[in-house]
């Protein structure tokens, strides 16, 4: 479940927003005093934090500069403070998005989602860079650190089904059903050899394979 923060000296809304994202499906924590909350951050990993301006003992521009030293949480300013000079500060201090208030919880509900939504398209993104072996399905290219392999058709069947199903065991039959290019009576040794011609491609030692490992009796998986 994500989590939210919500730092709003405000306490009948901030309860009444607390209780609406709530039903919403998402776990909420209310601090009215923003040096618990900065605190709270630091303690606990919240998704997405919902910060007002006006706090008691440091305005909500202050808070959002802190919080960024630290953390790139994704921050909405709540706030009453309409001034055009209030919003671009907040924006140059590292907030995502600003709502005057008042304003409908449907629609702060449709920005947390948007928010947290292209938040986690971005991890996607980046841990997907960080293997060493990706797949370009619209290319039909296996790209290792960005590389592209010489691969038939065959190797390239494959190895990218390997891939695309990393570590779980795939057997020879499913190789074969999934491939356009393997013949079925042979196929059974012809995914043995091309297996063998792919760890020779990448480098894999065929005797203690770091990347597709043999399960004895079923067939292949691969690991990254």
């Amino acid at each position: 479940m994500e989590k939210i923060l919500i730092i709003d000296d405000d306490l009948e809304l901030a309860e009444l927003l607390q209780d609406f994202l709530q039903c919403s499906g998402y776990e909420v924590c209310v601090c009215e005093d923003p040096f618990i909350g900065i605190s709270e951050l630091k303690l606990t990993k919240f998704d997405l934090l919902i910060l007002d301006l006006t706090l008691p003992g440091l305005d909500g521009l202050e808070v959002c500069k802190e919080i960024r030293l630290t953390s790139q949480i994704p921050i909405i300013i709540s706030s009453a403070r309409a001034d055009l000079n209030d919003k671009l500060e907040a924006f140059d201090l590292g907030a995502d998005d600003y709502m005057p208030k008042p304003y409908d919880p449907q629609e702060l509900l449709a920005r947390i989602k948007g928010r947290l939504k292209r938040v986690a398209a971005e991890e996607a993104q980046k841990a997907a860079t960080k293997k060493e072996f990706t797949v370009d399905e619209f290319r039909h290219e296996v790209l290792r650190n960005g590389e592209a392999l010489e691969l038939s058709l065959a190797e390239y069947e494959v190895l990218s089904y390997l891939i695309l199903m990393e570590g779980g065991t795939i057997s020879r039959e499913e190789l074969i059903i999934n491939s356009t290019s393997i013949n079925i009576e042979t196929g059974s040794k012809s995914i043995d050899v091309l297996v063998s011609r792919l760890r020779n491609k990448i480098g894999d030692d065929g005797k203690n394979p770091t990347h597709i490992k043999s399960i004895r009796g079923v067939g292949y998986k691969f690991v990254q």
